[in-house]
């Protein structure tokens, strides 16, 4: 299973919604989506500008956790 962490680093970060959608170019049903951990696929697009606007590699953004 792959763990997205999307809602804990805009935690950290005190980031919102709002501005990681002004930051990224994504819309809003994409960044709640991932948020809420509801997405079942990710382009690497859009994996590239979360990173780039959150200033973390992949491996922070998401985790691997074996069956």
């Amino acid at each position: 299973m792959i763990n997205n962490k999307l809602s804990e680093i805009l935690g950290k970060k005190r980031i919102r919604m709002s501005e990681l959608q002004k930051m990224t170019g994504l819309s809003h049903t994409t960044i709640i989506s991932l948020y809420y951990a509801r997405s079942k696929n990710i382009s690497f697009e859009t994996i590239d500008k979360l990173c780039e606007a959150l200033e973390c590699n992949i491996q922070e953004l998401f985790e691997y956790i074996p069956n």
